[in-house]
């Protein structure tokens, strides 16, 4: 389990694709010290296990599934990447509880700037957008967010400057693929709610979540 809250942007060494599967070497000189062989880490939200420690790069084994599906697939030699240790009982959760299985690939449709902050505007694919719940919590990238704005498939958060300045999110422009992970309450509140006429906002509010003044309907 993660929380969303990126310890080190770490950068890519290599991607060695070999039969069946790649070898991941991502440099971390923070992260490296602390965490062990057989350890999970979250790289850009997508929890991969550390199969060696060498100083101040870490390695992975990435499946075929996690190369199609996210976007570990398209990393290359000096990319940066989100990095996240993974919660340790007696934690502080700052972000919200983050999985760090990948639903789906998102893609950027704008990035702008206004009143300190900015806002990047994300479409999302079909197998998150039935869980886009307004002000509930994302994840893009592996790093924890809300979302606000939502007109499925799309929606909107924003980026303080703090999230800018420590993640890779500041190097996201249209177009930009990310990684998401849907909220895994909004999931077993929709897995819960299937067989019983499907998600609704108004399921929602009896449930006690702020889906706003706009009751959209969403089918589980």
């Amino acid at each position: 389990m993660f929380t969303g809250i990126v310890e080190e942007v770490g950068r890519v060494e290599s991607l060695e694709r070999t039969s069946g599967r790649a070898r991941l070497v991502v440099r971390a000189p923070r992260l490296a010290p602390e965490v062990r062989v057989g350890d999970s880490v979250a790289v850009n939200g997508a929890c991969l296990t550390v199969t060696s420690v060498e100083g101040d790069r870490l390695s992975f084994d990435v499946v075929p599934e996690s190369l199609g599906k996210t976007t570990l697939g398209a990393l290359r030699h000096g990319l940066a990447v989100n990095l996240e240790g993974a919660l340790r009982v007696g934690d502080r959760l700052s972000g919200h509880f983050v999985a760090g299985h990948v639903d789906g690939m998102g893609e950027v449709s704008s990035v702008r700037e206004e009143g300190g902050q900015v806002t990047v505007r994300v479409r999302a694919p079909v197998s998150v957008a039935p869980f886009l719940l307004e002000k509930g919590s994302i994840t893009v990238d592996g790093v924890s967010l809300t979302l606000f704005d939502v007109a499925e498939p799309s929606f909107s958060v924003a980026l303080v400057p703090h999230t800018f300045a420590a993640t890779t999110l500041s190097g996201l422009r249209p177009g930009s693929k990310v990684n998401l992970e849907a909220d895994l309450l909004a999931r077993w509140i929709a897995k819960r709610l299937s067989g019983r006429g499907g998600l609704t906002a108004e399921k929602l509010a009896d449930a006690g979540f702020d889906v706003g003044d706009d009751a959209y309907k969403m089918d589980a």
